[in-house]
């Protein structure tokens, strides 16, 4: 047994390497500037963010309760053939309206992987008897992710930087993915939920799960959790990718490398600057479980980290706006940061108070809220940058964001339903 409390078993490298294989998304730093280099508005990209968001949430929850009534492996490795469609067609589409078909199969694809795969690793700690270890575990393994995501910047940088081009990235995405369905499909059957072994009929099987979810939905504080982890997700999906304008204008500005291209010149330091961010994602996301350590309980820290984050967000904004593009970069570098560092505590937080026959639909709703938000800020935020630009558009949402954060700020719980645990005490001791 190693001092986190847990066995780093083949499952667990599993998880692992499920996270540093998905993260593996050689278009994700080149993504917004992909679309600019198509001729798209802020506006037109706002549009693109949101109707994402949209459809994932249209397929939020029944992609969750078919992952709990079908079986959970077959539901992930559906989710991957969606994400490789999307991206042949983000390769060869020209025109919005096949860059709005390809967000479509990219939201099917997110939709059926979210909420899923997190269900599948609390139903391996449930069985280990490890769930009191939830954020520490989700913490290790989500920094796999980030540390994939840190190799994929630079290895996309060095494909913008030989093709001449962003598209050809979605391509190259499909290799990875393709062995993480394989990885996927070689996980054991008793993770596939419950409907694995069940005598049951699929009708019974949904009616199951879907009473179980609503007697859960039914809680305030599970309302409250949800909305306090889900808001700050949601900000940080729809304005995570407004860093790459921002370093471009860096990329052009700064008198280095001269002699390169445009695009070679920001390729480069788009890569560099995104390998270190995941870097030290990665690194916020593993030491996730000792912040929440520090504290009796996870309402402070994720009370604390919400406006820490758009505050940050708001800083970079106004900085940007005042002219100062590279000390912008560095605090909206934060955004990041934040929902790696909270995101596990978020996740423990929101499932701990869960009807566990229904985890995967109920974190299906916490994704789907997630999705609310960001949909809503996304659309807002290309249509003010369009309108205003991009500093005070940041600026305008980020105070809303905060305002709204302060109004669903998470709130203590008799003791009998929130645990406490005296400082300096291990969340192990749970």
């Amino acid at each position: 047994m190693k001092s986190t409390g847990f066995d780093r078993d083949l499952q667990y490298v599993k998880f692992c390497l499920y996270g540093f294989l998905k993260n593996l998304r050689f278009y994700e730093p080149f993504l917004m500037l992909f679309f600019l280099e198509k001729g798209l508005t802020f506006a037109e990209i706002g549009t693109l963010y949101a109707t994402r968001e949209i459809f994932i949430n249209l397929f939020e929850i029944p992609s969750g309760v078919l992952a709990d009534a079908m079986g959970r492996r077959i539901t992930l490795a559906a989710s991957f053939a969606g994400y490789m469609v999307a991206f042949g067609t983000f390769y060869a589409g020209q025109e919005f309206w096949l860059l709005l078909v390809a967000m479509t199969l990219y939201a099917f694809g997110d939709a059926f992987r979210t909420g899923t795969h997190k269900a599948m690793i609390f139903d391996y700690l449930n069985e280990k008897g490890w769930s009191h270890l939830r954020a520490h575990y989700y913490g290790h393994t989500r920094s796999w992710s980030q540390r994939g995501a840190a190799v994929s910047a630079l290895l996309a940088a060095a494909l913008v930087f030989l093709q001449g081009s962003y598209a050809p990235v979605f391509l190259f995405t499909m290799i990875p993915y393709t062995l993480d369905m394989i990885l996927i499909l070689s996980y054991p059957k008793s993770l596939d939920g419950p409907r694995q072994g069940s005598q049951k009929s699929v009708r019974d099987e949904f009616a199951g799960v879907l009473r179980s979810l609503v007697v859960t939905m039914k809680q305030a504080r599970v309302r409250r959790a949800i909305a306090n982890q889900a808001l700050y997700t949601g900000y940080y999906k729809a304005c995570k990718d407004y860093l790459q304008p921002i370093l471009k204008t860096v990329a052009l500005s700064a008198p280095i490398l001269l002699s390169l291209a445009d695009q070679e010149r920001t390729a480069i330091l788009v890569g560099v600057v995104y390998a270190a961010l995941f870097g030290i994602t990665a690194f916020a996301s593993r030491r996730s479980g000792r912040l929440a350590d520090r504290y009796q309980d996870l309402i402070r820290p994720l009370n604390l980290t919400l406006l820490v984050g758009i505050g940050l967000g708001l800083a970079g904004g106004s900085l940007y706006w005042l002219g100062l593009p590279a000390l912008a970069v560095l605090l909206y570098m934060g955004i990041p940061v934040v929902e790696n560092l909270r995101k596990p505590m978020g996740i423990a937080f929101v499932s701990e108070r869960m009807e566990q026959q229904s985890l995967a639909s109920g974190l299906s709703v916490e994704s789907q809220v997630e999705t609310l938000f960001a949909a809503v800020i996304a659309f807002f935020l290309g249509l003010l940058s369009t309108l205003l630009g991009l500093g005070p558009a940041i600026v305008i949402v980020s105070v809303g964001a905060a305002t709204f954060g302060v109004l669903i700020r998470l709130r203590h719980e008799p003791a009998t339903t929130e645990m406490r645990v005296p400082p300096g005490q291990s969340l192990s001791s749970r």
